[in-house]
């Protein structure tokens, strides 16, 4: 059993930045962001494990970084360069190395132009 508990989403104009926090309730081996924008599928943000090891989807490489702090059990997305296609509910999801998975309860993350 592990909760996750998000923070850091808000209203930003085109090309402004945010940060996306994640807290674990306990370590876990890989963690990473999904977005879901309204009448489409969720897709993979980016992923990192515990040993920094990461990958990212297309649409935000360059402008996007993840990274995080393995004594908080906390990860970050930094989303750089933001655009309107961008806007989607962002999700914080855990995995352990046998399957299990976990998710937080979504944050917002708007762009307007």
């Amino acid at each position: 059993q592990v909760q996750l508990v998000e923070s850091g989403g808000g209203l930003v104009q085109a090309g402004g930045s945010l940060r996306l926090s994640c807290a674990a309730s306990r370590n876990i081996f890989r963690m990473g962001w999904y977005r879901q924008a309204p009448g489409k599928q969720r897709e993979l943000v980016a992923k990192i494990t515990s040993g920094g090891s990461s990958n990212y989807a297309d649409s935000v490489k360059g402008r996007f970084t993840i990274s995080r702090d393995n004594a908080k059990n906390t990860v970050y997305l930094q989303m750089n360069s933001l655009k309107p296609e961008d806007t989607a509910v962002y999700y914080c999801n855990a995995e352990n190395g046998w399957g299990a998975e976990y998710w937080g309860q979504g944050t917002q993350v708007t762009i307007s132009s």
